[in-house]
């Protein structure tokens, strides 16, 4: 396999894309593109790539298939929309973008030109969680009633205040909800399903930002489970990602991306052999050390590309994760339950 890439975004997840692509045999990073000048130079510097001051020059490069966006949430949409108008596949950080609106746009622009649209929501290829989804889909939990999860992470003041874009509801889309919680909120629809209805409370409990960095929600899911959703970057000196899953077989725990516990009336007691070990990094630093989960979602997402099928997480699957962060704002704001859309 020999595929060219493009990489738009200068900061810290565009360092983790750059080296999760380079230990993929066949691929090189060709161009780049960032509103930072300076520090998308250093990345080609490190990684390759020519560097464009401007996206349209950067879109133009040839040859080029695969472009992967890692610039503030706000923008994604827009991005993404200019590279599939010039017949590129684009693999965007998470979230889509900060509205559903918008994503509704990218994805009849990507499905009437029949180009690839994909999330790096990284977490769903680690072993441990693609074993936990293996066992939901085939009955081992039995019937799910109960699901529970919680993103207590810690964010020093430095993280929004180095930032023009962290914490704003332009360019970030929200808080501790839509820019860390996201992933948990798009496993949990992996895993349980489409979420019929939610109620929630947010707060600004420690940061000078213009959105929450706390947030608490329960969920009605539509098979008829009911769960909680506590997420923060406020939560001093930061913990594990929790993720627990109760049905009428039992309880299976994960913590980060690690199944730290396996309860069962029947069934496996072990959770999988081959698991990653886990790291709390995220709970308390934006760098990502490890890019193993980012290149196995790269290599699904150019396969797909390759073989014209659909990659792990496309642009619906996307989008319902930002639908159930909307809600959840705006049933904080009307104190009242809201459905999805």
């Amino acid at each position: 396999m020999s595929i060219r890439v493009g990489i738009i975004g200068g900061g810290n997840i565009s360092d983790t894309h750059a080296r999760a692509a380079l230990e993929i045999p066949g691929v090189e990073i060709v161009a780049m593109h960032g509103g930072n000048l300076e520090r998308t130079r250093s990345l080609a510097d490190k990684y390759g790539g020519t560097v464009y001051p401007d996206i349209e020059s950067f879109l133009n490069h040839r040859p080029m298939e695969v472009v992967l966006i890692g610039s503030p949430s706000g923008m994604h949409a827009e991005q993404a929309m200019a590279a599939l108008e010039r017949g590129l596949h684009v693999l965007s950080e998470k979230p889509l973008d900060v509205s559903t609106r918008k994503v509704d746009e990218l994805l009849a622009a990507a499905e009437g030109r029949g180009a690839k649209l994909g999330v790096f929501f990284q977490n769903r290829a680690a072993p441990d969680v693609a074993w936990l989804k293996r066992l939901v889909d085939q009955g081992g939990l039995g019937d799910i009633f109960l699901a529970t999860a919680q993103v207590k992470w810690y964010r020093p003041p430095e993280y929004y205040a180095n930032s023009r874009w962290r914490g704003t509801w332009a360019l970030d889309g929200g808080g501790a909800l839509m820019n860390q919680g996201v992933h948990t909120v798009d496993l949990l629809l992996w895993l349980m399903g489409d979420i019929r209805d939610v109620y929630a409370h947010t707060r600004t409990a420690l940061h000078e930002i213009e959105v929450e960095d706390t947030v608490v929600a329960c969920l009605e899911f539509a098979s008829g489970a009911v769960g909680a959703l506590e997420a923060t970057t406020a939560a001093y000196p930061g913990f594990p990602r929790r993720l627990e899953l109760t049905g009428s077989n039992g309880t299976v725990v994960v913590e980060e991306n690690r199944v730290s516990f396996v309860g069962l009336h029947s069934g496996p007691d072990e959770p999988p052999p081959d698991g990653t070990a886990g790291s709390n990094e995220s709970a308390s630093s934006a760098t990502v050390s490890d890019v193993s989960a980012h290149r196995a979602v790269l290599e699904d997402f150019l396969d797909a590309v390759a073989n014209d099928r659909e990659p792990l997480c496309n642009g619906r699957e996307a989008r319902r994760s930002v639908a159930v962060v909307e809600a959840i704002y705006q049933s904080a704001r009307d104190h009242r339950p809201v459905a999805p859309h």
